[in-house]
């Protein structure tokens, strides 16, 4: 289970805590992260590394005692910070003789298609070359991490894992693994050394942890799991502040807690799954059934339409599937509950009969 020698690339996301515990930086600790990087690029292995810490960085440096609120104060504690991170990481990866690529996203990025094949031709560039990804949020100038983009640095790293074809997800956090309960609160809490797959009661053992400087906590990691998952990616939760811990995790000790892979979805259906829904479709019960047998969408079956988008945008349909529709939201508020027969002669010659097409509709949960 702990072989990983399959494994040619690496996203590796580490949390705030570990490079500024206490909301003090830590550059020895950045730097020893960076000799691991060195000794994995050593094997052949393409490491990528999210990184966390821009809005703590900003807040540090500008004497803020807490993580601040508002959103424009975020924003400005991550253009402050971002270019500190940054040059941490810089320093450490350079005396290593390697070179260091910054990379700033925003959830739009995965959504847009041709954003994201852009984006993963440049980092392949970058691999190439033998450049280190250091990725990070956009925050300075979206509400990625501070709205309803991703949210936190482990949403992206999953994404980064799933549609960039990352073998292994590291997510390096302060605490050692996930248990059966919270440890902070319950003694006789027990370490889960691997999980097969990620269940209601995993979810329920995941706990709101958080600090003043970090957003992210147990749950936040346990959905970025199940994102690698899709993906063919296994995900190893670990203390980032052990010796050596990535070097460690990749010789297979029984470091922290191994999450185990799914079956791999192809690299469309995993941008499907993985994009905002720009509106949403209602179905009949007939119209459920053929989708459960992968079939298409046809407008008989639609009873409701919300939201505005256009053809070739993703779509929820009722809530149990991601789908490329075919037709734009108007379009579909025209057509719906007519036989497919009837498409041409509503919206014009050559339009495709289908909402959606088959090969477009990917469940939510497999």
């Amino acid at each position: 289970m702990r072989n990983f020698s399959d494994v040619g690339r690496i996203v590796v996301k580490i949390g705030t805590n570990i490079l500024a515990p206490g909301g003090i930086p830590d550059e020895k600790r950045i730097e020893k992260i960076a000799v691991d990087v060195a000794a994995l690029k050593k094997r052949g292995i393409s490491p990528l590394l999210v990184s966390s810490g821009a809005i703590g960085f900003g807040a540090i440096a500008l004497g803020l005692d807490n993580r601040p609120k508002k959103v424009e104060m975020r924003q400005a504690c991550a253009a402050v910070g971002q270019p500190i991170l940054m040059e941490h990481w810089r320093k450490a990866l350079n005396k290593q003789g390697i070179t260091t690529a910054q990379i700033l996203l925003s959830r739009e990025i995965f959504d847009d298609r041709r954003s994201f094949l852009n984006l993963r031709n440049a980092v392949e560039s970058l691999l190439e070359i033998g450049a280190v990804p250091v990725l990070n949020e956009n925050d300075s100038v979206s509400t990625s991490e501070i709205g309803d983009i991703f949210g936190d640095n482990d949403a992206l790293s999953a994404h980064v894992a799933s549609k960039l074809d990352a073998g292994l997800l590291v997510l390096l956090t302060d605490i050692d693994a996930l248990y059966n309960s919270d440890p902070r609160y319950n003694p006789d809490a027990r370490m889960l050394k691997v999980v097969e797959k990620v269940t209601e009661s995993i979810r329920s053992a995941a706990g709101r942890a958080g600090s003043e400087h970090a957003t992210g906590g147990m749950i936040t990691k346990i959905q970025a799991v199940e994102v690698a998952a899709r993906a063919g990616c296994r995900t190893v939760l670990a203390d980032g502040r052990q010796k050596n811990v990535l070097l460690r995790i990749f010789n297979g000790e029984d470091i922290g807690t191994l999450f185990l892979a799914g079956p791999k979805l192809g690299a469309r259906s995993r941008w499907i799954l993985g994009a905002r829904p720009k509106g949403e479709i209602n179905i009949d019960e007939g119209a459920i059934k053929a989708l459960n047998r992968r079939k298409s969408l046809l407008p008989k079956g639609v009873t409701s339409v919300s939201g505005v988008f256009e053809v070739g945008d993703v779509v929820l349909i009722e809530s149990r599937y991601h789908a490329v529709t075919s037709m734009g939201s108007e379009e579909i508020r025209r057509i719906m509950g007519h036989h497919s027969s009837e498409v041409q002669t509503l919206l014009g010659p050559g339009r495709k009969e289908e909402v959606a097409r088959a090969e477009d509709i990917v469940a939510l949960y497999q």
